[in-house]
């Protein structure tokens, strides 16, 4: 069976709420009409074969990985999953990209807000950070980025509570397609260092 795919416009650019808007979806995503409220679509192109990302640099500066909270298999907005982490951090806290890549996308939608989509140096996965304060001075689709290069802030745009800024990040593999709306999801949480409730005890 074909792995599951994710349309990212349903992927944590719907953290907080449902989807409200068709504005949200890419305009040129031929498979977008095949979105359901809660269930994306099968696959039509299997994830690309990748060995797995490396370890991540936390994209929020300032945050241990001891904070992270792994809430990447729960639900929002009924049985949608979550499918990424959300990071809590003041607002205007810089965000950097987790390795070296290229800006695939820089989109703006209702759910998401302000985003970033992050293709790695081997086109085989997609970074995303969502909710936004604004993007980093001079940021641009196709520019090359450095580990560790600032590239936003964190902030509340999108559907995201206003007292709460946090970062929504995920990562996904791409598609042979190389979509960057499209990919199977990974957890974030043990790439970025994260350590689970059960083990702290």
């Amino acid at each position: 069976m074909a792995a599951p795919t994710l349309f990212l416009t349903m992927l944590g650019l719907r953290v907080c709420a449902p989807e409200t808007s068709a504005s949200a979806k890419p305009a040129n995503a031929r498979a977008s009409s095949r979105v359901t409220a809660n269930r994306p679509p099968a696959a039509a192109f299997a994830p690309v074969d990748a060995p797995p990302p490396q370890q991540l640099l936390m994209p929020v500066t300032g945050v241990d990985p001891a904070q992270l909270r792994d809430n990447f298999s729960e639900t929002r907005g009924g049985n949608r999953s979550h499918a990424a982490i959300d990071i809590l951090a003041p607002r205007d806290t810089p965000v950097v990209a987790v390795a070296d890549g290229k800006v695939a996308k820089l989109w703006k939608s209702v759910p998401g807000g302000i985003t970033i989509y992050q293709f790695d140096a081997s086109g085989s996965y997609c970074y995303y950070y969502a909710h936004l304060e604004r993007y980093a001075r001079g940021l641009e689709e196709g520019a090359s980025l450095r580990r560790g290069e600032v590239i936003g802030y964190v902030g509340t745009s999108g559907n995201a509570p206003r007292d709460t800024p946090h970062l929504h990040f995920a990562v996904y593999r791409l598609t042979s397609e190389r979509r960057w709306w499209e990919g199977e999801p990974l957890n974030p949480f043990p790439l970025l260092g994260g350590v689970a409730t059960s083990a702290r005890d």
